[in-house]
C-alpha cells in the first residue's frame, strides 16, 4: 500500500467505519465492536502499515452494522408486476408519488411500486439485493429492462419451468440427460438465477379445463401423463446434477387452500433427499376443509418437525401482514381462486409452452379468522424452525404484504409483548387453532441477520454477499439502535452499495443501477439440436431470438455451479 499522503490514483478509494457493533453471522460475529476496511467496492483487511491512513472515515459508535439486506423472494419486474401496477390505478393514487429531483426519477408506490420507487424504497430499508421469484422465459427480456430501471440494488430471478412442456415431455420420455441439458440451457438463456416450480403440472391442467387444476402430487396431467410429484423429483435430480447453486424453488401444489398440509409434505417427500426450497411456505400450511372456515387451522407443527429433520429442505415465509394489497403470481388458477372469493378484478395469462399468471387485489383484515391464522402460521414457522439459517424473512411481497413492512415482521420476531399485542386485536378462535400464544421465543439481533441477510446469501450460493469480511461487496446497512427495532429497521443512518454511500440519515445520495446476478451452467453443445428442433415445432419465435443477449444484462455477475 502507498503511504498517506502519496499519490493514489491508480488506488481504489480506501474507506473505514470505524468503531461499529457488527453483526455479521457468516463470519460469527454477534455484536463485537470492530473496524471495517473497504477498497473501493469490496471488503479488505485492514491496511498492514499503520500509517497507511484511509480516504474517509465514517463514525460507527454506538451503531449496528450489518451486510446490506437480501430478499431472496419478490415479485418486482415482468409481466405480472406490469400488469399488476395498471390493473389499480385507485392504489397508485391513493399512495404519494416519488418526487423527481436531482438525483431521483419520479415514481409511484402502492402495493406495487413502480420500477424506480422500487430501488429507492429498497436501499431506504437498508436491502441492496433482491430477486423476482417467477419469470417465464419467453418473458426474461422484459424483467431484465425493469431492471434496467430499477436503481440501488443488484439483481436477479428464477424462471419458470415447472410446467414447461420440453420439461415435461423430457420426464415423460425419461430422459433425464435431456432434462439436465435443457434446465442450463434455459437458465443461460433467460440469464436467471434457479428454476422455479409454481403449482407444477397445475398450471397446464388449468390451461386446458374451465377452472381447473390438480388437487394431489400423484394426479396426471393431460396430454403429457407425468405427475406434479415426477416433476418434482426429476428437477431435483437434475438441478442437483448441475450442481446449481440455488435447488429447485418450489410454489408447492393446492397453495391457500384448507387442508393442503398434506401436499405440503408430500411436496418435500418427494424431494427425497435432494435439495429444494419451499417458499412462502406460511400458504402452504394450513388444515381444514375446503370452504369451511369452522374447522381451518394451522398444521405448521407436523410440517416443521419435517423441515427440522431434514437439511436439504430450506424454506421462506410469505408472511400476511394485515392491509390491503396485490395478489400476483404465476399459478393461474390461483389467481381465479382469489377472485372467486374476493370478487372485483381479476386477471389471467397464459405464456405459451412454459406458464400462466394470475392477479387479485387482496385485503387482509385482522378481524377474519382466516387472515389471522394466516399471520399466525407465518408467525410460527418463524418461530419453531430450528436452525434460523433455513429459514427466510419473506413477505412474498406484495402477495402477503408489502416488501416496506418488513420492519414491522422484525419487531413481532424481536418483541414477543408487541407480537401478543396484535394477537389480542384478532378472533379468539385463532388461540384455539395455532399455538403462537404460547411462543416465547423472541430473535436476537444476530438471528435477524441470519434470515435477512447471512442465511439468503448462503441458501442462493452468493459468497460476495451477505457478510462484512474480506472480498465482499462493501454493501453495507448501519441502523441507529431505537427501543422500538421496528424504527430501527424503517430509517438506517447510512446505506453502502459496492462501497457508495447511497443513502444517509433517510436521504438518497445516489442511484448506481446495480448489478444482474445469475448463473450459466454448462450443457453438452449437441443436446441443444434436439432442444431446436423441438423448438422451431412449437414457438412462434424463432430460436435464434430466444435467448437474452449480453444488450440486456446491466454488469453481469455469474454465479459458478459447484
Amino acid at each position: 500500500m502507498m503511504k498517506n499522503g502519496q499519490i493514489r490514483d491508480i488506488m481504489p478509494t480506501l474507506t473505514k467505519i470505524a468503531g461499529g457493533t457488527l453483526y455479521d453471522p457468516l463470519n460469527g460475529i454477534d455484536g463485537k465492536i470492530q473496524d471495517i476496511w473497504i477498497a473501493g467496492s469490496k471488503i479488505c483487511r485492514p491496511p498492514d502499515d499503520p500509517e497507511v491512513k484511509p480516504d474517509r472515515i465514517f463514525d460507527a459508535t454506538g451503531l449496528v452494522v450489518m451486510p446490506g439486506g437480501i430478499d431472496m423472494h419478490c415479485h418486482i419486474a415482468g409481466p405480472k408486476v406490469n400488469v399488476a401496477r395498471k390493473m389499480r390505478p385507485e392504489d397508485k393514487r391513493r399512495s404519494p408519488p416519488v418526487r423527481r429531483t436531482a438525483m431521483m426519477h419520479s415514481g409511484t408506490l402502492g402495493a406495487v411500486p413502480s420500477t424506480f420507487a422500487t430501488g429507492y424504497k429498497y436501499a431506504g430499508l437498508g436491502y441492496t439485493t433482491a430477486f423476482d421469484a417467477a419469470v417465464p422465459p419467453l418473458a426474461a427480456r422484459h424483467a431484465h429492462e425493469e431492471f434496467d430501471d430499477m436503481p440501488c440494488i443488484d439483481k436477479g430471478f428464477y424462471v419458470l419451468v415447472g410446467n414447461n412442456h420440453y420439461v415435461m415431455q423430457a420426464i415423460a420420455d425419461r430422459e433425464p440427460k435431456r432434462l439436465k441439458a435443457f434446465l442450463a440451457w434455459i437458465l443461460g438463456s433467460a440469464r436467471s438465477m434457479a428454476p422455479k416450480l409454481v403449482n407444477p403440472g397445475g398450471v397446464e391442467v388449468w390451461k386446458h379445463h374451465a377452472a381447473g387444476n390438480v388437487h394431489s402430487l400423484d394426479e396426471p396431467v393431460d396430454f403429457f401423463q407425468v405427475t406434479p410429484r415426477s416433476i418434482i423429483h426429476e428437477l431435483a435430480v437434475a438441478a442437483d446434477a448441475l450442481r446449481l447453486p440455488h435447488p429447485i424453488h418450489i410454489h408447492c401444489n393446492n397453495l391457500g387452500l384448507p387442508g393442503n398440509w398434506t401436499t405440503t409434505l408430500e411436496t418435500m417427500k418427494a424431494l427425497d433427499g435432494h435439495r429444494g426450497h419451499i417458499t412462502h411456505i406460511q400458504f402452504h400450511s394450513y388444515g381444514g376443509g375446503e370452504g369451511d372456515e369452522d374447522t381451518f387451522n394451522s398444521k405448521v407443527l407436523p410440517l416443521v418437525e419435517y423441515v427440522n429433520a431434514h437439511p436439504e429442505i430450506t424454506i421462506d415465509v410469505g408472511q400476511v401482514l394485515f392491509g390491503e394489497t396485490t395478489s400476483m403470481t404465476g399459478d393461474g388458477p390461483l389467481g381465479y381462486y382469489l377472485h372467486r372469493i374476493y370478487g372485483g378484478k381479476w386477471f389471467s395469462g397464459d405464456v405459451e409452452m412454459e406458464a400462466g399468471c394470475g392477479i387479485a387485489p387482496v385485503k387482509y383484515r385482522n378481524q377474519s379468522l382466516v387472515h389471522s391464522l394466516q399471520w399466525a402460521i407465518g408467525l410460527e414457522w418463524f418461530l419453531l424452525v430450528d436452525d434460523p439459517w433455513r429459514v427466510v424473512l419473506s413477505t412474498d411481497h406484495p402477495n402477503g404484504a408489502s416488501f416496506l413492512t418488513y420492519p414491522q415482521v422484525v419487531r413481532l420476531l424481536m418483541d414477543r409483548t408487541y407480537r401478543q399485542d396484535i394477537l389480542a386485536t384478532c378472533p379468539a378462535k385463532v388461540r384455539q387453532r395455532c399455538t403462537l400464544a404460547d411462543l416465547d421465543r423472541e430473535y436476537s439481533m444476530y438471528e435477524i441477520a441470519i434470515i435477512t441477510r447471512a442465511g439468503p446469501a448462503r441458501i442462493l450460493g452468493l459468497a460476495h454477499k451477505g457478510h462484512l469480511g474480506p472480498g465482499a461487496d462493501a454493501d453495507i446497512t448501519i441502523y441507529t439502535p431505537n427501543e422500538n427495532v421496528a424504527t430501527m429497521f424503517e430509517l438506517p443512518r447510512l446505506v453502502m452499495k459496492a462501497g457508495e454511500v447511497i443513502v444517509e440519515n433517510g436521504e438518497l445520495r445516489a442511484a448506481p443501477t446495480g448489478r444482474t446476478i445469475h448463473v450459466a451452467p454448462a450443457y453438452d453443445p449437441m443436446d441443444e439440436e434436439h432442444i431446436r428442433t423441438w423448438f422451431e415445432k412449437h414457438y412462434s419465435i424463432q430460436f435464434r431470438n430466444y435467448p437474452v443477449g449480453d444488450e440486456y444484462v446491466h454488469e453481469p455477475v455469474v454465479i459458478g455451479c459447484k
